[in-house]
């Protein structure tokens, strides 16, 4: 069975919340560029989440900023904003019109430093706190001037500087929120106004919104919040809202409007030679034993270029409501053993290769199975779409917005038999605590 200390730690963090809800670790206080991020030993009480918002000019950050600090501050989180350094140094009077190719390379690089360090010290705030939950707003990220760079001196600026990228996108923060620029699909209300730094029209605000998005393809946790369905601001406020209590693993009830959910797809075929820019990663999922019928425990490895990241999952769910929470913590690789050695031997590990990307103003994961393929697959290398939309379960999205490269055979979306769970399972091994939830399938 799962150890008295680990269960009690996954159980403890879905429990603690304010205010009767339930709150989900995603960060501990150890250095922030390194990607193990906690352990079973050593763990905080309450937990530091930090999120990154971007996107291109007047998508709402700064107001956005704002009602989702507000938003927690009235649930007992201790909220810290960052400011968006690029605002304070331009601020200065620094003109890009007035800069060569090599001052404006040393802006650039100078700029990302500063950031790095304003948002240690926020950071280091946080770790001082240790009567509540964090909740750190980061206005931009350390991966957003890699957009406004050359890859040539982007490169150059993280070999100065000694930085590496898969921590910068993959391990510093916790989610990225993509606010879409009012450019796109509210031109109404695209303004200069409110931002004195501002200098972009409409065209080329689109393109820096699309720009800034890519950046960030192939965090694990992004989402993109554009202005679709949304007749007021209010309305994008909300769904930013909506995605970071889900990702919190908030219940927040009917409070938040036009909630986003995920949908999936089985795909029968695949136009690799036309899939366009993504990034691709190796995972692993197994689950553990949990002595609680109605709590699952999984654990993820994310593998890109031989460097990794660690997920402890775990899911509770409620018998009385029939819906169930899903929270999250980061862990350290040296781990990695003591949790395989706690895996439920009733299933098997589970090999995908994850593919992320943009099409149009939609992010999508495309998993593919690999061997050694899960018992129930029944041989299939099976291959999974999936995305976050309001456009509920069963209705064709949007023209023009499934990837034109896929073919897709089917809708899965809440179909017990693709989800990991499911196909994880040995026909022949028994688990006298089947997750209760099981048959309530929330997509893994």
């Amino acid at each position: 069975m799962l150890t008295t200390s680990t269960l009690q730690l996954a159980n403890t963090y879905l429990r603690k919340g304010l205010g009767g809800t339930t709150a989900a670790p995603m960060s501990t206080t150890v250095p922030h560029d390194r990607t193990e991020t906690g352990s079973p030993e050593n763990e905080r009480k309450f937990k530091v989440y930090k999120i990154v918002l971007t996107g291109g000019p007047c998508g709402g950050k700064t107001t956005a900023q704002v009602r989702l600090a507000t938003f927690f501050e009235n649930l007992g989180w201790k909220v810290f904003t960052v400011p968006e350094t690029a605002t304070i140094l331009l601020g200065g009077r620094v003109k890009f019109s007035e800069l060569d190719t090599e001052q404006s390379y040393i802006f650039q690089r100078d700029l990302l430093a500063t950031m790095h360090q304003i948002e240690n010290t926020f950071f280091n705030q946080a770790s001082a706190i240790k009567d509540r939950n964090v909740l750190i707003i980061c206005d931009r990220g350390c991966m957003d001037p890699s957009a406004y760079s050359s890859p040539e001196d982007w490169q150059r600026m993280l070999k100065d500087l000694n930085y590496e990228e898969f921590d910068l996108r993959c391990s510093r923060y916790d989610q990225i929120a993509h606010l879409v620029t009012a450019a796109d699909g509210a031109e109404k209300y695209y303004t200069l106004a409110n931002n004195a730094t501002r200098s972009e029209g409409v065209s080329h605000a689109m393109e820096l919104d699309k720009r800034t998005r890519s950046v960030w393809i192939g965090h694990p946790y992004m989402d993109i919040i554009d202005n679709k369905n949304t007749s007021t601001f209010d309305d994008k406020v909300n769904k930013l809202i909506q995605v970071v209590c889900d990702r919190t693993g908030i219940r927040s009830g009917d409070r938040l409007a036009k909630d986003s959910k995920k949908r999936k797809w089985l795909v029968s075929a695949v136009d690799w030679k036309n899939f366009g820019k993504f990034e691709e990663f190796d995972i692993e999922h197994f689950y553990l034993l949990s002595d609680e019928s109605n709590i699952q425990h999984r654990f993820r490895r994310r593998t890109q270029n031989n460097r990794s990241t660690y997920t402890l999952t775990s899911r509770e769910y409620f018998k009385e409501s029939k819906d169930s929470i899903e929270t999250r913590m980061n862990v350290l690789s040296r781990d990695y053993n003591t949790y395989a050695n706690m895996r439920d031997k009733s299933r098997a590990s589970i090999y995908k290769k994850r593919r992320c990307f943009m099409y149009g103003n939609m992010y999508f994961n495309m998993d593919i199975y690999s061997d050694p393929l899960p018992p129930q697959a029944n041989g299939n290398h099976l291959i999974f779409l999936e995305t976050y939309t309001t456009v509920v379960k069963g209705t064709p999205l949007p023209e023009g917005s499934m990837p034109p490269f896929l073919t897709i055979e089917k809708e899965i979306t809440g179909d017990s038999q693709y989800s990991m769970y499911s196909l994880s399972k040995y026909t022949k091994v028994a688990n006298k605590n089947e997750f209760a939830g099981a048959d309530k399938y929330k997509d893994d």
